[in-house]
């Protein structure tokens, strides 16, 4: 638990575009409340039982760490168009752990706020992921701001149910070829 009360956005970025949607809303939430803005990337160990009582290895770890940085930095590049904004005052947070669990642990004051976007996913993805946002507005001490899909995210997905996503030059997302 942090000991500052200040006022703080904190918003969940992953790279899809559900969560620049977020971020670009959690943007205009914190110039608004003239709040800092935390911008948080979550990941996780890829095969990796931490359950076993014998943790990845640090370099591997540290490795993890370095590309989930990359991601975030990533992220924020394509939501600014290389120019990220001079306000609010923007702090990244990279964090092990699962994405729910992590952004409500980080946005912990009653007084935050925290963002994050939803996705169009289809039900075979909803069964074996579970949904960010519904863990945060579930388990959030904070107000939770919950952003629809972008336009594109449901243009693209009937370009792909069309099979057209090839045809339009158009391959998976950062998000999607991101492996800690």
């Amino acid at each position: 638990m942090r000991e500052s009360r200040e006022d703080r956005v904190v918003v969940g970025v992953s790279g899809s575009l559900g969560s620049l949607a977020a971020l670009h809303r959690a943007v205009e939430e914190a110039r608004r409340r003239s709040a800092a803005l935390t911008v948080v990337i979550a990941w996780e160990t890829v095969g990796v039982d931490l359950g076993s009582g014998r943790p990845p290895s640090p370099p591997l770890l540290d490795r993890w760490h370095s590309l989930a940085r990359r991601q975030l930095f990533a992220a924020l590049d394509t939501a600014f168009g290389g120019s990220i904004p001079l306000e609010p005052q923007l702090r990244p947070v990279i964090a092990l752990g699962m994405p729910g669990p992590t952004l409500v642990r980080v946005a912990d004051q009653e007084s935050d706020l925290l963002v994050v976007g939803t996705g169009s996913h289809g039900l075979l993805r909803r069964l074996l992921s579970p949904s960010v946002a519904r863990h945060c507005l579930d388990h959030a001490r904070c107000p939770v701001l919950v952003v629809p899909p972008p336009p594109l995210m449901s243009e693209l997905a009937e370009a792909e149910r069309r099979g057209s996503r090839a045809r339009l030059g158009l391959g998976r997302g950062p998000h999607d070829s991101f492996m800690p």
